[in-house]
């Protein structure tokens, strides 16, 4: 039996991949083949990486509300068919992205895109950054005279794809590299995406547990496709639509929860889900009605934040997350900041009053 092409090259093994991208990759229409690469290099996680692509799958436990009713459901994840790692294995690596790869994904944690003194060395090497890395196997591609393909980051660094492309960019540059070469990575298309699940929690030697809320929102570009056909996966015309959404919606409502929680006692070791069942998720859900979705409403977008808040009460009401508000409560200031003074100046002094988050912003502020 001949080996299965993987044209999707994955680079990271964490548990949100897991029940994220890969999970998608395997319920797809059309399922897609995935190789994971994993570029820690981390000889710790070697069973989790054996374990991924295991025949018979790894699971991913979903378990939440949805629609209001609560699901527990348990599935298998197929889409994995081989697992390498950088530290060891940069040859067949480098082999499989210049003949397989059509869609190149990342999830490289927060620290990722971080320069290392070895990105600009000669040679690839283990001491590099993901991007320098991934600008060498480009690099080999190039050289190999092979197609070009898609580049899709899914860290939370906004315009991902953007500061994905101009770091490449920066280490050619720094490299001396052909100018023909920077020239075929800058053509390129580099997809700015925006990954939204909670995954609460790790099974060994792989797999997860999540919530049913899933989405991974692409920013439509020339040359940018979806990279499966699955419900989670959309296309859409500007991220910026989606951020506000969850900025001012999802993020907003767990500030306004710290505020409420704060004067109700702020008893130690609270719960999301427990506020949510007394007199915090009481003002809170008013507060929604009468003031966060009027402000939608006055910029013509109340019918999808209506729907979106709907699943994210679903969120906060999750009787299997143990999201605790003390941990929503650090950085309280900053994040008033962003989540609910931003929204005010969004709607402005033309829309309609708002007086509560008006109250709250002056508390978060004291």
């Amino acid at each position: 039996m001949s080996e299965i092409r993987t044209p999707i090259v994955q680079f990271g093994t964490s548990r949100f991949l897991q029940a994220h991208a890969d999970l998608f990759f395997s319920e797809a229409a059309i399922p897609r083949a995935v190789t994971v690469a994993q570029s820690s290099g981390d000889a710790a996680r070697a069973g989790r990486l054996a374990a991924l692509a295991l025949p018979e799958g790894y699971p991913v436990r979903v378990r939440g509300l949805q629609d209001g009713k609560q699901m527990d459901a348990e599935t298998r994840v197929t889409s994995v068919k081989r697992t390498l790692s950088t530290a060891t294995d940069w040859a067949d690596l480098a082999r499989i992205f210049c003949t397989e790869a059509e869609v190149v994904i990342s999830n490289t944690g927060d620290a990722g895109y971080l320069p290392r003194p070895a990105d600009l060395d000669a040679s690839p090497s283990q001491g590099m950054s993901f991007p320098a890395k991934l600008f060498h196997l480009l690099a080999a591609r190039f050289a190999a005279g092979a197609e070009p393909l898609l580049v899709m980051p899914m860290e939370l660094v906004p315009e991902n794809g953007k500061v994905l492309k101009a770091r490449l960019l920066e280490i050619g540059a720094g490299n001396g590299a052909d100018p023909a070469l920077l020239a075929w990575i800058t053509a390129l298309p580099f997809a700015n995406s925006l990954v939204d699940r909670i995954v609460s929690e790790p099974l060994e030697p792989a797999g997860a547990v999540a919530e049913p809320y899933a989405l991974w929102a692409i920013e439509a570009a020339p040359g940018v496709v979806a990279p499966c056909d699955h419900p989670a996966v959309q296309i859409v015309q500007d991220l910026e639509e989606i951020e506000r959404l969850k900025l001012h919606i999802l993020n907003l409502g767990h500030t306004a929860l710290v505020d409420f929680w704060r004067g109700t006692g702020a008893r130690d070791g609270a719960l999301v889900r427990e506020l949510m069942a007394g007199p915090e998720g009481v003002a809170l859900l008013a507060l929604y009605q009468a003031e966060v979705l009027p402000g939608f409403a006055h910029k013509g977008r109340g019918a999808e934040a209506q729907a979106y808040l709907a699943t994210t009460v679903d969120r906060f009401a999750n009787p299997f997350l143990d999201h605790r508000i003390s941990d929503i409560a650090q950085n309280h200031g900053q994040k008033a900041e962003r989540r609910i003074a931003a929204f005010l100046d969004w709607v402005g002094p033309e829309g309609p009053a708002l007086p509560e988050l008006h109250a709250i912003l002056k508390r978060a502020r004291a």
